[in-house]
């Protein structure tokens, strides 16, 4: 696939990488390549549009900084997935993913048993010195990290957190405590230090912040997770309505 159509305009300011990076973008939403797609190699795009390889990797470094492509070391550079998630529908991290044809996968940062947190109390509806199984993940999709996860469960739910594999709907199903509604909640935050470095971008770059409360057929809170989603690959879908 060639990008020949490409034309330096000589009244923009902005650098000519800069330019180079933005039709690369429109490409890129019009559909002209596809997740996990490879991009023409620097050598081949700086033969195409005629400018130098240090401007087409600068273009693509653009792209890469986005999350709109990732770098893949000694194999090139490939569209990065992008999940959108309808808000209508309650499914796990891998059910979205699945559907989608990408692989989900978690990187375990830690599963424990702990006293909960004053937060968790109030949330799950425990009392005071209850145990609960908190669960600490990043989720990933095609090897991509796209979310830094903290699930939170009453220990009477999951005694052993280390049971759950990549789908902690999947165990819950399998133990008869799989939520049957959740109530969400999402905004947006800027990325601390910490929180960039895990999810691979830059300090206070904008993330989602979602706040997910599962409940059981019976009403009883059983799921509290806390997810930081990067902006750059969710998006969130809503059917609307009008009531006549």
């Amino acid at each position: 696939m060639t990008i020949s159509d490409f034309k330096a305009d000589l009244n923009d300011n902005t650098p000519l990488y800069m330019q180079v990076a933005r039709k690369l973008m429109q490409d890129l939403r019009d559909g002209r390549y596809q997740v996990d797609q490879a991009l023409p190699s620097e050598r081949v795009l700086s033969e195409q549009l005629d400018v130098s390889r240090v401007t087409a990797r600068k273009a693509i470094d653009q792209l890469v900084e986005q999350g709109l492509v990732v770098r893949k070391r000694g194999s090139g550079n490939y569209v990065a997935p992008r999940i959108e998630q309808p808000l209508s529908n309650l499914s796990s991290f891998s059910e979205q993913l699945q559907q989608r044809g990408y692989k989900p996968s978690s990187q375990w940062l830690k599963r424990a048993v702990v006293m909960a947190s004053a937060e968790e109390q109030m949330t799950l509806g425990l009392s005071p010195n209850t145990r609960v199984a908190r669960l600490e993940r990043l989720r990933l999709a095609d090897d991509v990290v796209m979310a830094y996860e903290v699930s939170t469960l009453p220990a009477s739910v999951l005694p052993k957190p280390e049971a759950v594999g990549s789908s902690l709907y999947e165990y819950l199903n399998r133990s008869g405590h799989q939520p049957v509604r959740a109530l969400q909640h999402i905004r947006a935050m800027n990325a601390s230090a910490t929180l960039a470095e895990q999810l691979g971008v830059p300090e206070g770059q904008a993330v989602l912040f979602i706040t997910r409360v599962g409940y059981l057929e019976t009403g009883q809170a059983v799921e509290l997770t806390h997810s930081y989603c990067r902006s750059d690959h969710y998006d969130f879908v809503a059917e609307m309505r009008r009531v006549s």
